[in-house]
């Protein structure tokens, strides 16, 4: 059997399957070609539509839609899968990441604010905050690919189309535009400087406005 919290506030459309074990927690609306297999839990407030939810995954406050979440899952809260999402086993889409039209290996986390489009993500990555798979160049869309154990640190760009190697490690703030080689070590940033005549500038400019 499976449970529903608060019937009144949850709706579930006629051919949703929900399978033994799941959970609906209040003020959530399920439709279309949804599936929730076993043990699966849907906390509170998400539209899950033409879905594929697996066992024992969890998803809160989210929008799934024609996606897929792997058994072990957790999603949420505010993520957005859409169209062609398929997330594996165990891994963990944080807070205000939302995924199209791309595969997530098993083990993967994607903790928090990143945008993942037309890629396939190998297993076990790290995909740090505020990372953006650039995948639309205006005209046409370019898939991206990252191998299994790799590393991507917070506010990297990934401009498609592009390869990251298995075990490779991008450092935060890089923005990556060729190839990268299995367990290579990527940084592509401005180097940090600290300029003693831009601070006095600074100074004299903020007094003047003091002063003015």
């Amino acid at each position: 059997m499976y449970k529903i919290i608060s019937p009144e506030t949850v709706y579930i459309a006629e051919g949703v399957v929900v399978e033994d074990g799941a959970v609906i927690y209040p003020n959530n609306t399920v439709s279309g070609r949804t599936v929730l297999r076993k043990g699966a839990v849907l906390y509170p407030n998400n539209i899950v539509e033409d879905a594929d939810i697996g066992e024992g995954a969890e998803v809160t406050a989210s929008v799934v839609r024609g996606a897929k979440v792997g058994a072990r899952a957790k999603v949420g809260p505010f993520a957005h899968l859409r169209e062609g999402a398929k997330v594996g086993e165990g891994c963990r889409v944080g807070d205000f990441v939302e995924i199209k039209n791309a595969e997530i290996g098993e083990g993967t986390k994607v903790s928090h604010l990143a945008y993942i489009g037309d890629a396939r993500v190998g297993k076990g990555v790290n995909v740090g905050c505020g990372v953006v798979f650039c995948n639309y160049d205006g005209k046409r869309k370019h898939f991206t690919e990252v191998g299994d154990g790799a590393f991507i640190g917070s506010n990297a760009n990934l401009v498609a189309p592009v390869k990251v190697g298995a075990r490779a490690f991008i450092a935060a703030g890089t923005t990556v535009t060729r190839d990268i080689p299995e367990g290579a070590f990527v940084i592509g940033r401005v180097r940090q400087e600290e300029s003693e005549k831009l601070r006095k500038k600074r100074e004299e400019a903020a007094r003047e406005g003091e002063n003015g």
